[in-house]
């Protein structure tokens, strides 16, 4: 019994509701993004007010317990932390929550979060670290793994933290294979380090991709508007141009501030110059004093000559294609570079090539793949993006 008689069974369902108050203002925090980012603002303001109010119900007298002030400490903290600005009266009540109950694993992963806010990164993975002495979780395990992704920006060893990232993310998968927030995650890992790793190799960005798909399959995934953007992401790098469009979009309609709408633009851009290049180099009169050196090129080595059009899509073994690189086609993304070439027969195609800096001249250049970290040749077609054509001299 608590003091005046009261059950103390009435202050735990009061600390309940207040816990789902907390989870509903954290659930607009993810999923609300009006046109207007004050009104998102207002929004958290008017239930952050509504939660503290019913916090502040439960007088000092009705919280005797140890378990019960560390459950409201930890509360009343979660909920001035969902704004995106750190709150120094937001990390007081969190570190009560904690010295009162070390083995309150929320009350840690909110405290590793507001302090992260502040900068402090080796603060917060202590927190994480903590939390995750308590026993094996997926929340928290997904947040380590965010942190080590930020905390390997600029670091002389960021392949480590970054594969300490994705090391994490997929203990979280494991945890809860339905999970979208950890496939979410996971996806996330692995396209960054794609970026860090010199944005070339296609095997990371394909598992990355293959998270989010994951990620896709959880309903409550679908109101994040993250998860489509980086998904189209994925997509763009892959040079799968079409479904990248239509993640950009759905991204944009859940979020218009999330720049998706400027992604559809550089793409639209970037297509109908790689379109307009072949048709314009195509018309050239130019073009055979510009092949006549090909017919000269021996190859030392076993493959034999192919034009681009009599290969298959996919990987095409023992041939080799011997084209002249006509232009330099320049655009907005770090990958991959795009060059238009011509084959013997006059066939115009577009050579990827990843790996390479955007100041990388190939143009006089004799190019094989093992020259290259990472070379396609792709068909192209404006709507359907590229068909991959890989010349092997295996």
């Amino acid at each position: 019994m608590m003091s005046g008689g009261e059950p103390s069974g009435e202050s735990d369902r009061v600390l309940a509701r207040a816990g789902e108050s907390a989870d509903e203002l954290y659930r607009v925090r993810d999923t609300f993004f009006p046109r207007d980012p004050a009104e998102k603002t207002c929004r958290l303001q008017t239930l952050t007010d509504a939660a503290l109010a019913l916090l502040d119900s439960l007088p000092p007298e009705r919280r005797k317990s140890p378990q019960q002030r560390a459950v409201y400490e930890f509360l009343r903290g979660k909920i001035l932390d969902v704004f995106a600005d750190y709150r120094k009266e937001a990390e007081d009540h969190l570190s009560k929550a904690v010295k009162l109950n070390p083995s309150l694993v929320d009350a840690w992963l909110c405290l590793g979060n507001c302090i992260w806010k502040k900068g402090d990164l080796p603060g917060a993975k202590n927190c994480f670290t903590l939390a995750l002495s308590k026993g094996p979780n997926k929340k928290i395990l997904c947040q380590l793994s965010m942190l080590e992704r930020s905390m390997a920006q600029g670091a002389e060893n960021h392949a480590l933290l970054v594969e300490e990232s994705i090391k994490h993310a997929k203990e979280a998968v494991m945890l809860d294979i339905k999970d979208g927030n950890s496939w979410y995650n996971l996806g996330n890992a692995c396209l960054t380090s794609f970026f860090m790793t010199g944005a070339w190799d296609h095997t990371t960005l394909h598992q990355s991709l293959k998270a989010y798909q994951n990620a896709e399959k959880d309903e409550m995934m679908k109101s994040y508007p993250d998860l489509y953007f980086n998904s189209a992401t994925a997509n763009k790098y892959l040079e799968n141009y079409e479904r990248a469009l239509h993640g950009f979009e759905a991204a944009a309609l859940k979020d218009p501030g999330l720049g998706a709408d400027e992604e559809v633009k550089k793409i639209v851009t970037l297509l109908d110059k790689l379109e307009g290049s072949m048709k314009e180099q195509v018309r050239s009169k130019r073009l055979t004093s510009l092949l006549s050196s090909l017919a000269e090129v021996n190859l030392k080595s076993s493959p034999k000559k192919s034009a681009i059009n009599v290969l298959s899509e996919g990987l095409n073994k023992a041939v080799a294609v011997v084209g002249k690189v006509l232009l330099f086609v320049k655009h907005d993304n770090i990958a991959p570079l795009y060059y238009l070439t011509c084959d013997l027969d006059k066939s115009c195609f577009i050579l990827s090539v990843y790996g390479l800096h955007s100041g990388a001249d190939i143009a006089d250049h004799k190019l094989s793949p093992r020259s290259l970290p990472c070379v396609f040749l792709g068909l192209f077609d404006k709507h359907k993006g590229f068909r991959y054509l890989y010349p092997s001299t295996g």
